[in-house]
């Protein structure tokens, strides 16, 4: 197994630090980055611009989503989400979206949408996607699986610092409740919960500089490559 074919998948809780780490594994390892979150904001952002109210998000049906003109277009470096053929860009991390989110992410149908999509993309090159159920479904059989975690503490403030929001004691406060209850919706939802993948690395990035959280997956990475331990191909 060459590094440019690896998958690698990073999953974790909000504020765990997975997608400015995966976008960073990507990029020492020529690998593309696939950020899962940012299809289901795409998602979010969609179904808000139509209006239907979140109420109705979870009785959603397949022809409703499949109408949804959600793509993935490659880029230098990973890809890049399209609604309606057009760049979202910083729309998705609107405080709107970022609300509803985990609320359409329990929706079976909303998965179903996006699990092909997400696969396709790993049949083509080399990707470190991360999300909540990238190792335990969307890629079971990946090469190389990771766990990140954080207190919830550090999690709020990268949470705050990453919206660009008051990281003072007061909002960091209310941000951990923020993030608890979305621990308890992303674990105690029936579909895909989040979980730790048993043959996962487990890493706490609470007291980790960003490089060395970094330099832990690459090179735990490019181990497997030598030792021959990275599994078989992994589209599945």
């Amino acid at each position: 197994m060459n590094v440019s074919r690896l998958l690698i998948t990073i999953d974790g809780p909000a504020g765990s630090g997975k997608s400015t780490t995966a976008r960073e594994v990507a990029r020492v390892l020529g690998l593309a980055h696939l950020d899962s979150g940012a299809l289901y904001r795409a998602l979010t952002l969609a179904l808000l611009r139509t209006g239907t109210p979140e109420e109705e998000w979870e009785g959603l049906e397949a022809g409703t989503l499949e109408d949804l003109d959600i793509a993935l277009e490659p880029r230098e470096g990973g890809f890049e989400v399209l609604l309606e053929g057009e760049s979202v860009g910083p729309e998705l991390r609107s405080f709107e979206v970022t609300r509803g989110v985990s609320r359409l992410a329990g929706v079976a149908a909303v998965r179903r949408r996006l699990i092909d999509l997400q696969r396709s993309v790993a049949e083509e090159v080399g990707i470190v996607a991360d999300g909540r159920d990238m190792g335990t479904v969307i890629f079971p059989h990946a090469h190389l699986k990771v766990f990140l975690t954080a207190s919830l503490a550090e999690r709020a403030r990268r949470r705050l610092l990453q919206e660009a929001r008051p990281a003072d004691p007061a909002g960091v406060r209310e941000e951990i409740e923020r993030i608890r209850q979305r621990d308890e919706a992303d674990a105690g939802r029936e579909i895909a919960p989040l979980r730790r993948p048993p043959d996962a690395i487990e890493i706490d990035t609470t007291s980790l500089t960003f490089e060395e959280q970094v330099g832990r997956i690459v090179l735990e990475a490019r181990r497997r490559v030598a030792e021959g331990l990275t599994g078989e191909d992994c589209a599945g």
